[in-house]
Formats: C-alpha cells, sequence, structure tokens
C-alpha cells in the first residue's frame, strides 16, 4: 500500500501540520497540489507555498503550488482544474486550512467570527464539493478534514462558542459529505489529536514555550493521516477519527518518539482541546 502516483489536493500547507502531512505523502511519490495564500514569507510565521513545495519535491514528491485563497469560489475552481490538469486527477482532498481564535463571545471581532466560518466551514464544504465529480473516479478517493469530534458538551460550547462552531462546522460539513457520497465510494472522514500539537498555532496563541515542550510533533499527525489515507474508501468513511486511535488501530504502541522534546513522558503532555 503506498500513496504513489496519488493527486493530493490541500487547502493551506505551508507549513506545520499540513507540510508534514504532504511530506509524508511526498516520500511515496505522491502529486501535492497546494491552494494557500502565503506567497511571501510571513513577520511571524516561517514558511511560504514556495518553500513547501521545494521540501515536497526534495522528499520525492511532485508539487503544484497555487496561490490563493479557500474563501474565493474562483479560486478554488482554479485549483481544482489546474489540479487535474497538471496531474490528470484528484485522488485526495485535505482541508488543513483553519483559522483560530479562542477570545470569548464578547470579546471576538465580528470580522474574525466571519473570516473562522468562511476559511474553516465555508472552505471546508466549497473545496470538497467542488472537488467531487473528480474523485468519482478515483480508484480509491478520500477527503479528510483536520477537525474535531462532535462534543456538544457546555465544556467546549462555552470556552469560545465563535471558534468551536467553525471547528464542528467543518466536522459537520465532513460528515455530510461522507454521507452523500457514500454510494460514490468517496470517504470522508476528520482526524484530530489527543494532544497539542507543536505547531505556529501553539506558539502563539496556546501556551508559547511551555505548552510547545509539552506538545507532539507534527509527524504523529501526518502519519495518521497518512494511515487514513491508504484504508479502502467505500469500507472507512463518515468517522470522527482521533490521530493515536489511527495508530494504535495500526498497531503503534509507543508514541515517545513523537514528543517535541524528547524524553518527555506521554503524561505530561498538553491535552488538546474537544476531547473529554
Amino acid at each position: 500500500m503506498s500513496l504513489a502516483g496519488k493527486t493530493i489536493l490541500m487547502s493551506g500547507g505551508s507549513r506545520g501540520i499540513g507540510l508534514a502531512i504532504a511530506l509524508r505523502a511526498a516520500a511515496d511519490g505522491a502529486n501535492i497540489a497546494m491552494l494557500a495564500k502565503t506567497d511571501t514569507p510571513h513577520p511571524k510565521l516561517e514558511g511560504t507555498i514556495h518553500t513547501a513545495a521545494e521540501q515536497i519535491r526534495a522528499a520525492g514528491g511532485q508539487a503544484l503550488p497555487i496561490v490563493g485563497d479557500v474563501r474565493d469560489d474562483d479560486d478554488i475552481t482554479e485549483a481544482v482544474l489546474k489540479t487535474q490538469g497538471e496531474f490528470g486527477g484528484i485522488d485526495i482532498v485535505i482541508n488543513n486550512a483553519s483559522v483560530i481564535d479562542l477570545s470569548r463571545s464578547l470579546e471576538l471581532g465580528a470580522k474574525k467570527y466571519d473570516l473562522m466560518q468562511d476559511v474553516n466551514v465555508r472552505g471546508t464544504f466549497m473545496l470538497s464539493r467542488a472537488a467531487v465529480p473528480i474523485l468519482k473516479d478515483a480508484e480509491n478517493p478520500h477527503i479528510l478534514s483536520l477537525s474535531p469530534p462532535l462534543n456538544p458538551t457546555p465544556k467546549w460550547l462555552g470556552a469560545h462558542t465563535g471558534y468551536t462552531l467553525a471547528k464542528f462546522g467543518m466536522t459537520m460539513a465532513t460528515l455530510g459529505l461522507a454521507a452523500e457520497f457514500a454510494r460514490d465510494g468517496i470517504a470522508a472522514n476528520t482526524l484530530w489529536p489527543r494532544t497539542t500539537i507543536a505547531t505556529a498555532a501553539v506558539q502563539n496563541l496556546l501556551g508559547g514555550d511551555k505548552v510547545m515542550a509539552a506538545s507532539r510533533t507534527p509527524d504523529i499527525y501526518a502519519d495518521a493521516a497518512y494511515a487514513v489515507l491508504l484504508k479502502p474508501a467505500r469500507e472507512y468513511t463518515g468517522q470522527t477519527l482521533i490521530v493515536e486511535d489511527v495508530l494504535e488501530a495500526d498497531g503503534v504502541t509507543d508514541f515517545s518518539g513523537y514528543a517535541a522534546i524528547p524524553g518527555t513522558p506521554d503524561s505530561a503532555l498538553f491535552p488538546d482541546i474537544f476531547l473529554d
């Protein structure tokens, strides 16, 4: 089983978890098309869509960087057509692009609320929908969204209502697509980690160096995503998956190698949000 020759269309992917997933697939020789905004270096975030493409090629894959915005319907259409034109089809869609703001409801700006809805929910739905006609022709088509299981408890609904709505919206869109296109053999699942992942979002928004040190590397997310994308699409769909559960089901029992700080025991890792 391999992703060799498979074509992935991903939203975002210039850095972090999305790039890690792309590099894992590239190691098999996959084709990676990325629709992302980061055309020039960001003052606080490393990496652009172009540096990501260079890393993908160095890892053994083919890269197609597409500068665009998942909020723009024309950009989505262009990304789908360019990917099909370059690689002859689309096998996998990964909804990686996401905006996070953990502000409480009275402090959350209206524009940021709209941004989270537009990127997280609408972007997931529109990009996936645009690719469905092409996915129908793929041998083992998958849609994978990086969003949490639905857990509508007061703890999470009330923690950061605006962000919770946006992430749960991603999940609901994905589960809806799974049900709607099951007869076409298109799998649609979500994937979320038990612990925080050492990314720029964690560094800048969730707790800085302290939480980064108590996180796992993006490689654990990438390995779990890789495992999901190899599953038979007609049988493995409509699930809200947990990273560690996916790996455990495939026989991985030791996660120590994924610690951002080597030697950090699992008991000292910081739990991610949305999971009890």
